[in-house]
C-alpha cells in the first residue's frame, strides 16, 4: 500500500513518473522482489491456489478498477472471497466426497486468465 501512489504515477509512462520524482529502478526493483517473496510464500503455503493472486487484479482492471489505492485492497477481498466460494463449490458439488480446491480454481481462473490474455493488447 506504501507504493499505491508512485504505481499510480507509474502508470502514465517512465518519463511522467521520473518527472514527479519517483525513482523508477528502486521502485520497480522494491516491487520485484516484493512481488517475489509474497508469490513465494503463497505458494508454498496454499500451493496451486496462489494462481489466483495472478487472475483476480487482472479481472479488477478489466472491470475498470484503475487506482491502486482501490485496486490492492479489493484485490484481497475478491480473492479471499473467490477462494471462500471455490472451496465451499469443492466441498459440495461431489458430496459426500470432496474436489480439491485447486480444481475449482483452475475451472474458472483459466478461462479467466485466457480472456485476460486476449484483452490485453501486444506492444
Amino acid at each position: 500500500m506504501r507504493a499505491a501512489r508512485s504505481l499510480n504515477v507509474l502508470v502514465r509512462g517512465d518519463l511522467v513518473a521520473a518527472s514527479l520524482g519517483v525513482d523508477i529502478k528502486r521502485l520497480r526493483l522494491s516491487l520485484f522482489f516484493g512481488a517475489s517473496l509474497l508469490t513465494v510464500i503463497a505458494v508454498t503455503t496454499a500451493g496451486s491456489v496462489g494462481f489466483v493472486g495472478l487472475v483476480v487484479p487482472h479481472m479488477l482492471r478489466l472491470i475498470g478498477a484503475r487506482d491502486h489505492r482501490v485496486l490492492i485492497p479489493f484485490s484481497l477481498l475478491t480473492g479471499g472471497t473467490f477462494l471462500v466460494v471455490a472451496d465451499t463449490l469443492a466441498r459440495t458439488l461431489l458430496a459426500p466426497q470432496q474436489l480439491p480446491v485447486g480444481v475449482i480454481t483452475a475451472l474458472i481462473g483459466v478461462p479467466s486468465f485466457i480472456a485476460i490474455l486476449r484483452s490485453t493488447p501486444s506492444k
